[in-house]
C-alpha cells in the first residue's frame, strides 16, 4: 500500500520535496498553495516559473489551493512554509483541517518575539502530538533535479525519524536520523546568520583566509548558543550543522549569502527584502538570536555584527575591522 504525503507550501524547497517523493510509484503526493494566483500559475504550467525555471511538476504532484483536499488521506504533512509566515498560514487553515498525521518541518529560522522553532510552532497552532524536522545541505535548485544530498530526519520520536528516513530516501537522497530536534532546527537557523556574514565578506572582497575564519568561528558561536538552548554540540558539527553552513555560505544559490553580498554593496536591508523572490530566514533569525543572546549573555560577535548591518545601517566594512579588533583571547575559550 502506498502512502500519502500532503506538502504544505508551495515555495521552491517545497516544490523540490514534492518532486523528490513523486519520484516513487507507491507515493501519492499533493502540492497546496496558499495563494489562488500562486495554484493558478503551478496548474497553468506546470512549472514553479518563478522559484524553479526549467523543472517540470509532473501529473503524479496533484497541485491545489484546497486544504481539504491537500491533507486528505495524508500519512504525513510537510510544512513547506517559512517561519516568518508559517503561524499565520497554519492559523488560516486550522479550522478546516482535523488534527491530523504527523507533521514534518522544512523550514529554517525562529520567530521572532516568541522565539519558538517551527515545530513548537507547529504543536502550538495544529495540536499534533508527533513532530520531526528536515535539514542539511539541500538547495531546491539542486534536489528538484535529481542531483545527490545528504540530510538528516530529526525527533524525539525515534520511530517517526526511522519512517521518514525510509521515505524520503533514494540513490540520490540520502537521509540519515537524529535524535536531537532542538539541536537540528536551531543550526538549520543560525547557519542562515553566518550565510549573510559569508555574502558580506565575499562581496567585500575579503578573500579565503577571512572566509574559512568566519566559518570555523560562526560554527563556535552557533554551537555555544545550541547547547545554551537545549542542542547537543554533536549536532552542530553533523550535516544540519557544519554540512549546511558551507553549503549556505559557498553556494551562489544561498539566498541568505546573497543578502549579503547586497549588504556589501551598500544596499538596505529594507530595500533588498522588497524585491527578493523568497524568503531570507537569516534576516529576521538575526534579530532574534541577537535579542535572546544579550537577554541570556551569551557572546555572539558575528550575529552581532550582522544584526547591527541589517537593522542600524552599520558599514559592513566597520563591522568587520571592529570583529577583528576585538580583544584577543585563546582560540579554546568559550569554545
Amino acid at each position: 500500500m502506498g502512502t500519502t504525503f500532503a506538502i504544505l507550501g508551495d515555495g521552491a524547497w517545497g516544490t523540490a520535496i514534492a518532486l523528490l517523493l513523486a519520484r516513487n510509484p507507491e507515493h501519492r503526493v499533493t502540492l497546496w498553495s496558499a495563494r489562488e494566483e500562486n495554484g493558478r500559475l503551478l496548474r497553468e504550467c506546470r512549472e514553479n516559473v518563478r522559484l524553479l525555471p526549467g523543472v517540470h511538476i509532473p501529473p503524479a504532484i496533484q497541485l491545489t489551493t484546497d486544504i481539504g483536499q491537500a491533507v486528505a488521506g495524508a500519512d504525513l504533512w510537510v510544512a513547506a512554509i517559512p517561519t516568518v509566515y508559517l503561524r499565520v498560514t497554519l492559523a488560516r487553515i486550522v479550522t478546516a483541517v482535523p488534527v491530523g498525521p504527523p507533521v514534518l518541518s522544512l523550514a529554517k529560522g525562529l520567530e521572532m518575539g516568541t522565539f519558538l522553532r517551527p515545530t513548537e510552532i507547529v504543536t502550538q497552532i495544529l495540536g499534533v502530538a508527533r513532530t520531526a524536522v528536515l535539514s542539511g545541505p539541500s538547495h531546491a535548485e539542486e534536489i528538484s533535479r535529481g542531483l545527490p544530498a545528504s540530510v538528516v530526519a530529526a525527533s524525539h520520536d525515534g520511530e517517526l525519524a526511522q519512517w521518514i528516513q525510509q521515505r524520503f530516501s533514494t540513490a540520490q537522497f540520502r537521509v540519515y536520523t537524529n535524535p536531537d530536534p532542538v539541536g537540528v532546527e536551531l543550526a538549520g537557523a543560525l547557519k542562515n546568520v553566518i550565510g549573510i556574514a559569508a555574502g558580506i565578506n565575499d562581496g567585500l572582497g575579503l578573500g579565503d583566509n577571512a572566509k574559512a575564519a568566519l566559518l570555523t568561528r560562526g560554527l563556535v558561536e552557533m554551537t555555544r548558543f545550541g547547547v545554551a538552548l537545549g542542542g547537543q554540540a554533536q549536532t552542530f558539527t553533523g550535516l544540519a550543522g557544519l554540512g549546511d553552513l558551507i553549503t549556505t555560505c559557498v553556494s551562489p544559490h544561498g539566498r541568505n549569502y546573497r543578502v549579503g553580498q547586497r549588504l556589501a554593496r551598500g544596499e538596505r536591508w529594507a530595500n533588498i527584502q522588497a524585491d527578493m523572490k523568497m524568503v531570507a530566514e537569516g534576516a529576521f533569525t538575526a534579530r532574534s538570536v541577537h535579542e535572546r543572546a544579550l537577554q541570556m549573555g551569551i557572546d555572539m560577535p558575528i550575529t552581532t555584527e550582522v544584526y547591527r548591518v541589517l537593522y542600524e545601517n552599520k558599514d559592513p566594512r566597520r563591522a568587520v575591522s571592529e570583529l577583528m579588533l576585538r580583544e584577543p583571547k585563546g582560540e579554546m575559550e568559550l569554545l
